[in-house]
């Protein structure tokens, strides 16, 4: 009985609809319109922009009304006039003077953190792209991968048949025959890893940018990589969003402290009272009519209150703060080695990936020449077939290797550019769909508002959801092994 293997050719289901190409530019304005966490760090970046009004309200006039109305239930027996109910209304105008500093403190670290929170979303956008690019190259390299591996069974399919029909006739042994068997069966075994790796590839890029990939394209070449890792490290010193949100936060911390502090000083305010007072007639009992039954009254003064002692609370208060501006501080020193960290690395990597990407190539060359050459040796029977499935083997290993570093060097240049600060969305040009989102209109709309009924529409989400997207489905079959083999 011959051997037969028959490995179909395998295929990936993608979501309904008609393919077309997407370059890593599309990809990466898809993930900048509506990925979540870039949706949620824009809203927690208004939430922060409301700091503002929020620390300069203490800091103005306030107006406030109150009523009440009182049924007195019981009266003292020694009371001869006492009213039976009363309507009491005031109004009250406090107008802030001098409050020690507090409130001029307080509006300018909430600026600061406002401006540490656009540095924050600097970088949480960079963070999410450097993510999208690693996530679309590895689309790139597993489909890749995936082919090769598929061209490999094709290849060793030959092999095995043509091992089994010069065993027929007595030209090779049943060992040949194992061995090519063996090699087969690893090396559908790698194409179905293979193809789930290019599943596992693609809803990660279908979780980071909200929709199946389609026929991507290759990326274009990465602009403003630096020449020298010192050019790299000055320039991510001058741009990294997180050493620059860092910064921000330790001035931030530094006003904290004086807010603290200003607990002790004297603060100073204006106010004006009304009052409006009406007994529905019951005031005085039976000689009711003698007394006025409603009656106005007004008072407007100076308040000075100065604290004589609080019981070491605003000390206590204003040491915490200290201590707080201190690991602040310290935080920055520890961005800016993280920053230095980051860099480095990067750099280091990217280089080490276009080293990998010229040896790779050479090493394809030399395995495509091996590879001929022992095919031609052991037609001649100066070579074994085990020879020949190692120099197919090691072309597929050249090849693969060549791939994968031509995606490490993609990833590792891009994460270079993100910890140099120029990853984000105006470096890349992601603007001709439209405006990109700019923190600091939202911050001018609401820095000024006074009118406590000024509210935004209901809260709602932006992004998109991928619930509907089709799951991908990993098929290889059917197999008829080299376990068939006589």
């Amino acid at each position: 009985m011959r051997a037969v293997t028959c490995t179909s050719v395998a295929a990936l289901a993608l979501s309904a609809g008609t393919a077309q190409a997407e370059t890593l530019r599309d990809a990466l304005v898809s993930v900048y319109n509506t990925n979540p966490t870039i949706e949620g760090a824009r809203a927690n970046q208004r939430a922060v922009d409301e700091d503002v009004p929020i620390q300069r309200a203490p800091g103005l006039p306030s107006a406030t009304v109150t009523a009440t109305h009182i049924e007195f239930l019981r009266q003292s027996a020694n009371s001869f006039n006492a009213p039976e109910r009363n309507l009491g209304v005031n109004g009250l105008l406090q107008v802030p003077v001098y409050s020690g500093g507090a409130v001029r403190n307080g509006i300018r670290a909430a600026k600061e953190r406002v401006s540490a929170g656009q540095a924050d979303l600097r970088g949480t956008e960079s963070a999410i792209f450097s993510q999208a690019v690693a996530a679309y190259m590895d689309v790139l390299r597993t489909e890749a991968l995936t082919e090769l591996a598929a061209n490999q069974v094709e290849v060793l399919e030959v092999t095995f048949q043509s091992t089994s029909d010069r065993f027929e006739i007595g030209d090779l042994t049943r060992t040949d025959v194992a061995q090519a068997g063996s090699r087969l069966a690893v090396a559908q075994g790698d194409l179905r890893t293979a193809y789930a790796n290019q599943v596992g590839a693609r809803e990660a890029y279908i979780e980071l940018v909200g929709r199946a990939p389609m026929d991507l394209q290759a990326p274009p070449p990465l602009p403003g990589l630096p020449e020298t890792v010192g050019m790299a490290v000055v320039t991510a010193l001058q741009n990294n969003p997180d050493l620059i949100a860092a910064k921000e936060r330790a001035e931030a911390a530094g006003y904290d402290t004086e807010v603290a502090g200003a607990g002790r000083l004297p603060t100073i305010g204006l106010f004006a009272n009304g009052d409006y007072s009406n007994f529905f007639g019951t005031l005085g009992g039976p000689v009711a009519a003698q007394f006025a039954q409603s009656e106005t009254t007004a008072n407007a003064g100076v308040r000075l209150t100065i604290p004589i002692f609080q019981g070491g609370l605003t000390a206590a208060r204003q040491r915490q703060a200290g201590a707080r501006e201190t690991a602040a501080l310290e935080q920055v020193i520890a961005a800016e080695r993280d920053v230095i960290q980051q860099t480095r690395t990067a750099y280091e990597n990217w280089q080490a990936s276009n080293a990998v990407i010229e040896s790779s190539k050479a090493a394809v060359d030399a395995a495509e020449v091996s590879l001929e050459g022992v095919r031609a040796e052991n037609s001649i029977g100066n070579r074994t077939i085990i020879d020949v499935l190692n120099a197919e083997q090691e072309l597929l290993s050249a090849r693969a290797n060549l791939v994968t570093a031509r995606r490490n060097a993609y990833v590792a240049g891009f994460t270079l550019l993100a910890a140099m600060g120029r990853a984000e969305a105006r470096d890349l040009n992601l603007d001709t769909g439209g405006p990109l989102y700019d923190p600091q209109l939202n911050y001018e709309r609401v820095r000024g508002k006074t009118w406590d009924w000024d509210r935004d529409p209901e809260p709602e989400p932006k992004s998109t959801r991928t619930v509907d997207i089709e799951a991908a489905e990993a098929f290889i079959g059917p197999v008829l092994g080299p376990s068939e083999a006589p």
